[in-house]
């Protein structure tokens, strides 16, 4: 049974997301999460169908073969998997199709599965969602998924208490990785920036969220790995809150400082999972015409740079 579709959590004993999460990547020895973000252009025509233009409907077919393809390669050697719904919901139903087998696949293979929706809607559209994704009976169930809180705190409760029931994560938008961020982000009140009083505001989800078999909390932050320093102020607000941190590789951000948020543990620095999408999907190797073979070995030379570097940053 894939665990996003596991029996409800009903024991105190029994493992969160946060313990099973953790568990992976003391055991894999690497924080890597591989985003699924299937840019259509450079989908190498290996995979391709048809056009590959949004409203022809092979195209669906084109990313799922290559999004298949890409769990075979990773199976086993990742903790866990970031689809961005926006690629999927672009190809209509069909893309949406795409995503549910992708998720539950990842799931049949052990991997962990963190949808990136950014769901942030006040009162029963904010119920909807959870259900739509994180109860036990979820249509299209995964193990976590992102929310934008700004529209406020109350907006993320009916995905706690969904959360807590079922044993899921929650990554809640905070001081995110693009160059505008900073625009509200950083706007200061009272002499703190926007983004430390959402991570101060944060902090009873985070209790709510404890982890049963390890110190961490289902409750989850994104906090880009282009800004280390802001990085320390989230981690002093929240220090058990799991940390999911864009920005490394293709971005610009370094393992070293995408790991800044991260702790001491009993295997190494930890404290949440750093995302690669474009550097994992799309390396320079398979980039035009390939065979099977050649492109297996490009996107395996850019798994295995991605695991080694963060590796070595969790023993620093």
């Amino acid at each position: 049974m894939p665990e996003s579709e596991s029996p409800a959590v009903d024991s105190a004993s029994s493992p969160t997301f946060a313990d099973r999460l953790i568990g992976r990547v003391r055991d894999l020895g690497h924080p890597l999460c591989v985003g699924l973000d299937p840019h259509l252009a450079p989908i190498p025509p290996l995979f391709a169908q048809g056009t590959m233009a949004t409203d022809d409907e092979q195209t669906a077919e084109g990313v799922e073969a290559f999004l298949m393809a890409v769990l075979d390669r990773i199976a086993g050697r990742v903790p866990i998997v970031k689809p961005q719904i926006a690629f999927f919901e672009q190809l209509g139903w069909r893309g949406m199709q795409v995503l549910d087998r992708v998720c539950r696949r990842a799931s049949e293979e052990g991997i962990l599965v963190l949808l990136d929706a950014k769901r942030g809607d006040i009162g029963s559209t904010a119920e909807g969602y959870a259900a739509a994704y994180l109860t036990q009976d979820a249509a299209m169930p995964v193990d976590a998924i992102t929310l934008n809180p700004y529209l406020g705190f109350d907006t993320i409760e009916p995905f706690a208490r969904v959360a807590k029931e079922a044993g899921r994560g929650l990554f809640v938008l905070v001081k995110t990785s693009n160059p505008g961020s900073g625009d509200l982000q950083d706007r200061e009140i009272n002499g703190d920036p926007l983004f430390g009083l959402v991570a101060d505001g944060l902090r009873r989800f985070e209790t709510d969220l404890a982890g049963n078999q390890t110190p961490w909390s289902s409750l989850g932050v994104v906090c880009g790995a282009t800004w280390p320093d802001q990085a320390r102020r989230v981690r002093e607000a929240l220090p058990n809150a799991l940390f999911l941190v864009p920005g490394y590789g293709a971005q610009g951000g370094s393992a070293s400082a995408a790991l800044q948020g991260f702790v001491p543990g009993p295997k190494g620095r930890e404290g949440g999972i750093v995302n690669s999408s474009r550097g994992i999907l799309f390396p320079k190797a398979a980039e035009g015409p390939t065979d099977a073979k050649t492109w297996d070995a490009a996107l395996d030379n850019a798994l295995d740079q991605a695991i080694t570097e963060l590796g070595n940053a969790t023993q620093s």
